[in-house]
């Protein structure tokens, strides 16, 4: 009689022969550009060659970044804005890959939101929207030309673009707030998983109604998480000096730009809790998110100065004559081939590796249930098991591991017998 370790032997062989896989990077940049159209926004002198200048400049940006998607806020709401930017700068100097999402203004706002995205690596899928004031908030769901593309083995992301309700009054932050509300109700009623969330948000702080809705929402499957975790009051706080987004001004050449220098972050990347754990072959890398030309030495001050050394200084001297915004940048990580990760449920499930002596484990449950973990060595042999009572949201475990540096193999079971296997690097 063949021993009862040998099918888990055999599987755990077969999820280690699959378990090398290449796995892709996509850049994401979001960007307020700042009025890119002929239209009247207040002070802003539009006449003459603005829109000359400003696509030169962007299209130096552009070319030092080379974004794999980027999310825009304020280019004006006819397609003649959108195609002008795709024609003369994302797709300039040689480039012919780059297209452009549909346009939607229900809103009937004179700026509005958009995505470009380099069409080697995605393929726009399908959008919707949200009709908000004073805005519309804008989903645009992508798919990855992965090399199994036509095996179906692919990954689905969709990004989300909003520019909040501006303003630090009690109205315009209740108007923010019903903005996300509707957004996570939306959400809710598609059902996605994999979702970003960027734009211009106008937050003063992580105190404020929306921002407290985007992280705690009741729906804890639709909550967004910040990669960089950088909870707080960042309006005119030194604190937080290295996030600040806005304003890269101290005065104003033209009526356009916003002034008083950089001490407000408006600008956000927040990712939905499989695209933060990489549970479903889509994985935020918090480490590379960044504000371009940010080196937390810009309290008060513009880009330019004091000097900045992040950058060389064409790159700096553009984003200072295009935008009173900096553009907030993160990559991507995504899996497509079959790889020990994937096979999963619906579970959320993060383990940090390298394992040193201490086993930690960060696991989402829908509702209050016992868990079940086992450790295996590469050869099938148990060598720990325990269980643990897990409450419904985020929850962090550590164990100690007392074992030899080596690969080791996970195995997570709630009360469904839904399953998640990880290797444990050590």
């Amino acid at each position: 009689m063949p021993s009862p370790k040998k099918p888990l032997l055999s599987l755990l062989l077969f999820f280690i022969a699959i378990s090398y896989c290449v796995a892709d990077d996509i850049r994401m940049m979001q960007y307020n550009l700042m009025n890119y159209t002929t239209s009247s926004l207040g002070s802003c002198n539009t006449s003459g060659s603005y829109l000359d200048d400003k696509d030169r400049n962007l299209r130096t940006i552009i070319d030092y970044v080379l974004p794999d998607v980027f999310c825009v806020n304020e280019i004006g709401s006819q397609t003649t804005y959108v195609n002008r930017i795709l024609n003369n700068v994302m797709n300039a100097n040689g480039r012919t890959y780059y297209a452009n999402c549909p346009l939607t203004n229900y809103s009937s706002s004179s700026i509005v939101n958009m995505l470009y995205y380099d069409s080697r690596k995605l393929v726009f899928h399908s959008h919707f929207y949200i009709t908000t004031y004073p805005r519309d908030i804008n989903a645009y769901k992508m798919y990855y030309k992965s090399e199994g593309l036509a095996q179906g083995d692919t990954a689905f992301i969709t990004f989300i673009i909003a520019h909040l309700k501006a303003g630090n009054s009690e109205e315009n932050e209740n108007a923010r707030k019903t903005q996300v509300e509707r957004l996570t109700t939306k959400l809710e009623q598609v059902g996605i998983a994999n979702y970003v969330f960027s734009g211009d948000f106008n937050l003063y702080g992580a105190s404020e109604p929306a921002y407290q809705h985007l992280l705690f929402n009741n729906n804890t499957a639709f909550r967004f998480l910040d990669p960089i975790d950088a909870y707080g009051k960042w309006n005119n706080n030194p604190q937080f000096a290295k996030v600040h987004t806005q304003s890269t001004h101290t005065y104003s050449e033209n009526g356009c730009f916003i002034t008083g220098g950089l001490d407000d972050r408006f600008d956000f990347i927040l990712v939905s809790p499989t695209v933060f754990y990489g549970t479903q072959k889509v994985q935020v890398l918090p480490e590379t998110y960044h504000a371009l030309g940010q080196d937390g030495l810009r309290f008060n001050g513009t880009i330019l100065y004091p000097t900045n050394h992040t950058l060389p200084q064409e790159i700096l001297q553009a984003m200072y004559d295009f935008s009173d915004h900096l553009p907030v940048i993160c990559d991507i990580e995504i899996k497509t081939n079959t790889k020990i990760d994937d096979f999963i449920s619906s579970l959320y499930v993060n383990v940090e590796n390298p394992v040193k002596n201490e086993l930690h484990i960060n696991i989402f449950a829908e509702n209050d249930q016992m868990f079940h973990f086992e450790i295996f060595t590469m050869e099938g042999k148990q060598i720990d098991h325990f269980s643990e009572y897990i409450s419904s949201g985020y929850n962090s475990l550590n164990r100690r591991f007392d074992f030899a540096p080596s690969f080791y193999i996970l195995k997570i079971t709630n009360e469904r017998y839904e399953t998640v296997i990880r290797k444990l690097i050590k």
